[in-house]
């Protein structure tokens, strides 16, 4: 059974804005029936039309999927439609606790039948991933179960940091099917990747005693905690004494016959990414 919070499992019991607007300015549909996971997302403005006065959603999906539909009615209300397309499928899934890896694809789907709504209103080219709807394609299908394209999962993958095949059919469920497509999301992680590491400033010579303890943990949240997350695992930072780094495994990794193998990949990435004297230490926290 899914590990959910409290605030998932109140958007699934009592979801908020179920329903349709007959007269909406916008309105999303993402996903389809037959992939077993659909939304449908309705949005109206205020007679200036510049903010959201009012958002229902239909969904047919699991809990996740209503609990995420459910958020992001209740996030869009009051904003202009610039503030709207800022929110994140990270930030529905933060507004509710967080969600299992494995349900993140729910609030991606949000995510995407908002772009899709305000593209409509707009005018403009309408992102879709869907072969059921026959609107603008972001690039070339890749994942041909589900209709999915390069484009869309290369933001998926930026977006969310993912660094294995598995979290992108987790966070899109491409791959999740025939599994044909795997080769080809392991060289678009590479290219992702890649792209970021370009982007990313290098490592300064001299860092004062508070920017390691913030580098430490943006490198422990950025790139180690996501490849733990994919094999069910975590880890807590603990203290940061100079240059000594105690850590705490959680989840999976803890009492794991292979912690120490995996604390000398934390080392290892720390001392790459922040400073070479860096030191990891697992405590029993």
């Amino acid at each position: 059974m899914w590990d959910y919070t409290d605030k998932v499992k109140d958007h699934f019991m009592n979801p908020r804005n179920v329903g349709d607007i007959a007269d909406a300015d916008a309105v999303g549909e993402v996903g389809s029936l037959a992939c077993g996971d659909a939304l449908k997302l309705f949005i109206k403005l205020d007679e200036n039309k510049e903010r959201i006065v009012d958002a229902k959603f239909q969904t047919f999906g699991c809990g996740s999927a209503i609990a995420s539909s459910s958020a992001l009615t209740e996030m869009i209300k009051g904003k202009t439609l610039d503030e709207a397309l800022q929110i994140t499928n990270q930030e529905i899934a933060d507004f509710l606790g967080g969600l299992p890896e494995e349900k993140m694809h729910c609030s991606v789907m949000g995510q995407e039948a908002l772009e899709v709504a305000i593209a409509k209103y707009r005018g403009g080219p309408v992102p879709t991933h869907d072969h059921g709807h026959e609107h603008e394609q972001e690039g070339e299908i890749v994942c041909k179960c589900f209709g999915l394209t390069d484009g869309f999962l290369k933001k998926v993958i930026g977006q969310n940091r993912l660094h294995t095949a598995e979290q992108v059919t987790h966070f899109t469920k491409a791959g999740g099917a025939c599994g044909g497509c795997i080769p080809k999301i392991k060289e678009l992680i590479a290219e992702v990747l890649g792209e970021q590491q370009k982007l990313e400033p290098k490592r300064p010579e001299r860092l004062t005693n508070l920017r390691k303890m913030q580098l430490i943990q943006e490198v422990l949240e950025n790139e180690v905690r996501p490849q733990l997350w994919a094999d069910g695992g975590d880890l807590e930072l603990i203290d940061i004494a100079g240059s000594n780094v105690q850590i705490a495994f959680r989840k999976a990794c803890a009492g794991c016959a292979s912690s120490s193998y995996t604390a000398r990949f934390v080392e290892q990435k720390l001392r790459e990414l922040v400073a070479e004297d860096i030191s990891v230490e697992e405590v029993q926290g």
